[in-house]
């Protein structure tokens, strides 16, 4: 019933500004409950309206699409070892990846965003899927100067999907994964490879030992035409 009562408070906010409901998932036999958005056109007019997007990559909800790149960072996970890992998942999001990934035997796992909007569809999310008890949400602006104390060097695997379109972020995400990670963990970074930064590649290869995958996907588009997608994987050794 506390989960409950949380759960509906948690609701109550988001339904100031969007209307949502939870929708089944499913990824490996798993069907997960996450929070969709049935008003995004007209929440979108409504920051058009407000002069709230100034830049499109920032000021957009694109948090709030459950993205490919998220499947496919949960599947790399497995070949890993996760078992009594710890795990932080940066730009999360609604947390889909770190949902996904409850099922790998990890010891906990923190949702990490700086968007507060985010921050509050991935408490629901957590909430509707019975996960409070292993899955930590945290805010967290990888911008912010300085190291962060609540994740010197305790962290065994980062992951993080579509962050690196943002070319002013790499070198503070790469600061912050050194200082984060504990010897010997893992950074773990998804992205389209349309969208793929060689120049992070480069730039990580002065610190890390990286290795890189690469995974064709077959999704549907807004259109409902199918479509073919490589996606790049990003493993950073500390």
């Amino acid at each position: 019933m506390e989960h409950t009562t949380e759960l509906e408070k948690i609701l109550h906010k988001i339904g100031r500004n969007f209307s949502v409901k939870f929708e089944p998932l499913a990824i490996d036999g798993q069907t997960f409950d996450i929070l969709a958005v049935e008003n995004m056109p007209a929440y979108l007019d409504k920051l058009v309206a407000g002069g709230s997007i100034a830049d499109p990559l920032r000021d957009l909800p694109l948090w709030a699409k459950v993205w490919p790149a998220s499947f496919v960072l949960a599947k790399a996970l497995k070949t890993i070892d996760t078992k009594d890992k710890t795990l932080l998942e940066l730009g999360a999001g609604m947390g889909v990846c770190s949902i996904m990934a409850s099922y790998y035997d990890l010891k906990k796992i923190t949702v990490s965003d700086s968007s507060e909007d985010a921050l509050d569809f991935a408490r629901a999310n957590v909430l509707k899927n019975n996960l409070s008890s292993l899955i930590d949400i945290r805010s967290l602006d990888l911008s912010s100067p300085g190291p962060d104390p609540r994740f010197a060097g305790t962290t065994d695997i980062i992951m993080a999907s579509e962050l690196l379109y943002l070319d002013n972020l790499h070198r503070p995400l790469l600061k912050f994964i050194s200082r984060a990670l504990a010897p010997g963990g893992k950074a773990l970074l998804c992205q389209d490879l349309s969208r793929a930064k060689p120049r992070f590649k480069k730039l990580a290869e002065k610190s890390f030992k990286v290795r890189e995958g690469r995974t064709a996907v077959k999704s549907v588009d807004e259109n409902k035409e199918e479509e073919r997608r490589i996606y790049s994987v990003l493993i950073l050794e500390k």
